[in-house]
Formats: C-alpha cells, structure tokens, sequence
C-alpha cells in the first residue's frame, strides 16, 4: 500500500483545511448541477498547463470516496502523466496498456490507500495519444466502467496544448475547467471554453486556482456556476 504523505492530496492529509472543504464544495456543486442527468463521469482539463488540474482531480476523487462512493481516478493525460506520482505508485501497467489490449483492465488497477479510491494510471507514454483515446476501445472502456463504479474522475491534457481534451470531453458526463487564477490570459481561457463547447461537452463551471480571498488562506479552488 502506497504511503499518502503527499501535500497535494489535502483532502485527504488534512480533511479539515479550508482548501479540503473547497473540494467538498466542489463536489457537492457538482452533484447539484443537473436535475434531470446523474453526474457519473467528470473530466476534469486546463487550458494551458501547470494550472493544478491533476491536483483537483485528484482531490476531488477523494472528496467523492470520503463520501463513501466507489471511485475510479483515470489518468488520461497519456503525455505527461502525473497521477502515480501524486499516489506515490507505479506506472509500469495502466490505460495504454488496457487500450492496446496487452493487460486486462482489472490487471491495471492500482490500489490508492484510500477506502473507495482506485486509481488507473496512465501507463507508458504511447506514440499516438489522441488516436488511443478517440478509440471505439476508450468509449467502450468509459461505457462499462459506469457500471462498476459511483463517479468516474478523468485527468487529462491542457485544452489548448493538445486536441486530446476535446475528444474525452465529448464523451464524459460533464467537464470541470481549471484556470491558474491571475496567470491564465482571459483569451486563453475563452478560447478554452470554445473548444469544449465546439464538442457539445457539458461544462459544469470552472475551478479558479490559487485565487486569493484572505491573510490566512493563500489560496482555494472556488467552482461556480453551471455553464451549459
């Protein structure tokens, strides 16, 4: 069992924290967004990188476990995956494997060491990474792992680097935005926001990152707003 002493799963380290609390928010907000669809699926995508969205994907998996939903965190971003280093776990077997059929899925999983929370990592870095994901295999994936789990959280690249985003965006329940708050330009996030909407994704609001609202808290996620 891996050793969670990683400072970028807060939810988890310290559950109290005003930051873990954001998550929770989120989480909740996200729940609340729809009336007539259950949210089973969320990718959470940036617009450029280095914007914190494989930090809130992976806490707000855990926000989701601790709330006794069985879980499945997929590292998607099949370019410069992050996850297995923030769960302190191996990388060796993951999703490209799974999608060129060289491991069963089951075989793939890691176990996180936290109740509820599996995680699939990316796996090798494959020559091809939006043919993989855009592949009937990766629909098919998505479609069965519904069955088997409560919430489906999906990492993935930054919007505006590559077009792998958009493709998994399409095929998700709804999307999460995440935006560095005072780095990210408002064209880049505008643009951003175009693409998704240009695949018809559902983009449930945006998460600002290391926005500043006190002197005792640096920083917070903050989610608002339905946007679709």
């Amino acid at each position: 069992m891996p050793a969670l002493t990683n400072n970028r799963l807060i939810t988890h380290v310290n559950p109290r924290s005003n930051i873990a609390e954001a998550y929770r928010t989120l989480r909740t907000n996200i729940q609340f967004s729809s009336i007539d669809q259950e949210i089973r699926s969320v990718l959470i995508t940036s617009a450029q990188p280095e914007e914190g969205k494989s930090t809130t994907a992976a806490n707000l998996a855990v926000a989701y476990a601790q709330e006794n939903k069985k879980v499945l965190l997929i590292d998607a971003d099949l370019r410069k995956p992050t996850l297995h280093k923030v769960f302190n776990v191996s990388n060796r077997s993951g999703l490209t494997h799974v999608l060129v059929n060289q491991d069963r899925f089951e075989d793939a999983l890691t176990d996180t060491g936290i109740p509820n929370l599996t995680l699939l990592p990316s796996g090798p870095v494959p020559p091809n990474p939006a043919e993989l994901l855009g592949s009937n295999r990766m629909l098919t994936l998505l479609e069965e792992v519904g069955d088997w789990y409560d919430m489906v959280i999906i990492d993935s690249p930054p919007l505006l680097a590559v077009t792998d985003s958009q493709i998994l965006a399409a095929k998700a329940d709804g999307v999460v935005l995440v935006l560095n708050h005072g780095k990210v330009k408002r064209d880049r996030a505008q643009k951003a926001l175009s693409q998704l909407q240009y695949v018809k994704a559902r983009v449930l609001g945006v998460v600002l990152n290391n926005k500043a609202y006190s002197k005792k808290e640096s920083s917070y996620y903050y989610y608002y707003g339905e946007k679709a």
